[in-house]
């Protein structure tokens, strides 16, 4: 299956969940290590999207400015998902299992249309084989630290069982097209939230 396109021509540099440390959730680290990303990815237009050894399947399509999600072999419901994305492009898919409860989460990954490219995410995740519900991601503008230099250009990515995240850097003075920063990589875990699962950063990295 193809990769996302960031994935083909970039090498993702994160540090292995399994090394984290859960005391320091926003920890900046200028030496990330190199890890092989996850290979779950293909063209998202009327594809079949189910994670091995489960039956659950998704399948995933834009019709206008509709992006409709539509599960497959729930227990309870398998009503489609339907989003409104105008001024936004669906640029890929993935499925994979970020909470390692052996039910799949699928994630779409949008960019604004116009030169700023900022990147919107829309999931689901699995309740118990029953129903799937929206996933929660924070909005950059709502953690000063990473939102610092941030000017849209993301990349979105599963790797593992990790949710990444990254874009680059702009120094004060940078117009839109040419930032002069590093890049800023944000690695999320997904949690049980109040209201459903949340994407929670679990750590920032800066190359």
């Amino acid at each position: 299956m193809k990769e996302v396109s960031f994935l083909c021509g970039l090498l993702l540099m994160v540090c292995s969940c399994n090394g984290v440390d859960k005391n320091k959730p926003s920890d900046i680290n200028d030496n990330p290590k190199e890890i092989v990303h996850s290979p779950k990815t293909t063209n998202f237009q009327g594809a079949d999207f189910t994670y091995p050894g489960s039956d659950i399947s998704f399948k995933v399509n834009v019709e206008g400015n509709n992006l409709i999600i539509k599960p497959e072999s729930l227990s309870v419901s398998n009503e489609a998902f339907r989003h409104d994305i105008t001024g936004y492009t669906v640029i890929n898919a993935e499925i994979g299992d970020l909470n390692l409860d052996s039910y799949p989460e699928i994630f779409v990954y949008l960019i604004s249309q116009g030169s700023g490219s900022y990147g919107k995410l829309i999931g689901y995740s699995v309740n118990n084989g029953k129903s799937a519900s929206l996933v929660y991601l924070p909005e950059i503008s709502e953690n000063k630290a990473i939102n610092k230099g941030y000017m849209g250009h993301d990349e979105m990515a599963i790797v593992e069982s990790t949710f990444c995240r990254r874009f680059p850097i702009y120094q004060e003075g940078d117009s839109n097209s040419k930032p002069t920063g590093k890049t800023r990589q944000i690695q999320y875990k997904l949690v049980n939230g109040e209201n459903g699962r949340v994407l929670e950063i679990d750590k920032v990295l800066e190359f």
